[in-house]
């Protein structure tokens, strides 16, 4: 691998927050305005309130973890479980924490619901599937598909980088790695839409998507044991064969997480990362001579700065207190729910210099942008090959392209966990031929 160009300025000092003043107004939290822009909350937070109690849009009571210390130790602590049986609610029974529609429809025992040993067990079956080696060999796939999608809209002058690019790329290129066949993809790309809507299709909508998908991939892996090939879905099937003691259920919910992780957390990379870099044409123009010029090592190092700045996942999947603890000086009673908030973690000034400036040869960057621990993203290579390939792709074929609504006047996804624009309308020359 090229080597990684050194940073543009001497790494922040590691020195510790000062005491937090009194602050009596902590800013508004999950409204529009806060979707569109929360990093000045979260900078509130970090410094009046790091470990902060609120009540989410669900009703549901949880602890925000905003300092990178904290954030990083939190993640990694053993205490917090990632079984909301460990709830002290019945929330978590009523969909209000997880997925939408993944308890009704069978699909919970999944990578973002257990822990060890079961976790450990069904990490080591799926982690063969994103070995560098095989990630590097989907490259030319990743490649075809995103020259695919800009051919069908180059002549044209203008797009909506959300639905015609970011995402049905990851779409298409995870259901190759899971072994969908192609004449049912267009199915799964619906069903990954309606997902995608949240609360922006119709009521139920995404429960009956689960429910759908759940049943789809359990016929396919009856279809599969009769006809195993070199996909995922096929090596979760032999394995199971070979003693490894994976259920139906444990290989339907695994394949519906790979699918819904996979491709969520690479829409959002894709469409942040283009919004980011039309804004800061100085970073843009770097990139695009890093791509002209084939400098793979610049183009990695622009990819992880995306990813902090304005990262794909805003919130930590779930964790659960199994006993008293303490986080940043709160203490967490067994039972709370605890949220890190990646978002803010990642710019805070106690660990990255001038946090909130976008710059793509940061060299010293540990964001937390897919996690950290044992819960650290499984296809974290697979994104970041996705997301390098499609930026380079669309902006160097379409070298002009320019945003096509005022920044204020667009929408961001609802949601917790996720970071991600609703459309991203673009114009620029069309491309004949």
């Amino acid at each position: 691998m090229p080597a990684v160009p050194p940073a543009s300025h001497p790494p922040a000092p590691a020195a510790p927050h000062p005491p937090a003043p009194a602050a009596p107004h902590p800013p508004a939290l999950f409204s529009h305005e806060f979707a569109t822009d929360p990093y000045p909350a979260y900078a509130w937070l970090r410094e009046h309130a790091p470990v902060h109690r609120t009540v989410l849009p669900s009703g549901v009571e949880a602890w925000l973890v905003t300092r990178y210390a904290d954030a990083r130790e939190t993640l990694a602590d053993p205490r917090l479980s990632k079984n909301p049986v460990h709830h002290s609610e019945a929330a978590h029974g009523k969909g209000k924490v997880g997925i939408p529609g993944e308890r009704s429809a069978n699909l919970m025992t999944h990578l973002l619901n257990i822990d060890p040993p079961d976790h450990t067990r069904l990490r080591r079956l799926v982690s063969k599937a994103f070995t560098p080696r095989r990630v590097a060999a989907f490259e030319p796939r990743v490649r075809e598909l995103a020259d695919r999608l800009i051919d069908g809209f180059a002549a044209r002058g203008s797009a909506d980088l959300i639905h015609e690019f970011a995402f049905p790329l990851p779409i298409y290129a995870i259901c190759d790695m899971l072994g969908v066949p192609a004449e049912d993809q267009d199915d799964f790309r619906d069903w990954a839409g309606m997902m995608l809507r949240h609360g922006g299709g119709p009521r139920g909508g995404v429960g009956r998507a689960v429910k759908r998908m759940r049943a789809y991939l359990a016929d396919l892996i009856h279809r599969k044991r009769g006809d195993l090939g070199d996909d995922l879905i096929s090596g979760l099937i032999r394995a199971s064969d070979h003693g490894e003691h994976l259920t139906e259920n444990e290989a339907a919910a695994m394949a519906f997480i790979l699918l819904f992780a996979g491709f969520e957390t690479t829409v959002n990379l894709i469409g942040n990362g283009t919004y980011a870099l039309l804004r800061h044409p100085g970073q843009r123009r770097m990139f695009q001579e890093a791509s002209a010029a084939g400098d793979t090592g610049l183009l990695q190092t622009a990819v992880e700065e995306l990813l902090r700045y304005d990262g794909p996942v805003e919130l930590a999947t779930w964790r659960f207190a199994t006993e008293p603890m303490e986080i940043g000086g709160q203490r967490i009673a067994t039972g709370d729910p605890v949220l890190v908030v990646l978002a803010a973690a990642d710019r805070d000034p106690s660990r990255f210099a001038d946090p909130d400036t976008l710059d793509l040869t940061r060299g010293d960057n540990p964001h937390l942008g897919y996690g950290h621990g044992i819960h650290y993203c499984l296809g974290a290579p697979l994104a970041r090959l996705e997301g390098r390939i499609a930026l380079t792709a669309l902006l160097g074929r379409l070298p002009d392209l320019r945003l096509a609504a005022e920044p204020a006047d667009l929408r961001w996804r609802g949601g917790l966990i996720m970071r991600g624009l609703r459309e991203l309308p673009v114009e620029f020359e069309p491309v004949r031929g």
